[in-house]
């Protein structure tokens, strides 16, 4: 499925991306709100490479292994998700008041 490996290399090139971004940032809510994009992308990237087995593979611990994965990536994504609602006003609140000076 080579949409499926373009998708699992574009997460994982943004998880890297957001990664590097939260070492070079200083404020603490704006690592925060970028450290739950960088756990939605490895969320991402961890399901859908355990979509992409179930394609590759057809055995029966293939099916548990990536049902395994599939859960934990979309936990993950689902912990980013609320982490990322959660950091964002606070996020902006800060970028407000440091950048105002």
């Amino acid at each position: 499925m080579p949409i499926l490996v373009t998708l699992i290399i574009i997460s994982l090139a943004l998880y890297i991306y957001y990664k590097i971004k939260y070492f070079r940032t200083k404020l603490p809510m704006e690592r925060k709100w970028i450290s739950a994009k960088s756990s939605i992308a490895l969320g991402m990237f961890v399901a859908l490479f355990g979509l992409n087995q179930l394609f590759l593979y057809q055995m029966t611990i293939t099916y548990i292994v990536a049902a395994v994965f599939i859960i934990v990536g979309g936990l993950s994504i689902w912990g980013g998700i609320r982490a990322y609602k959660f950091y964002l006003p606070h996020a902006i609140n800060e970028a407000e008041t440091a950048y105002k000076k």
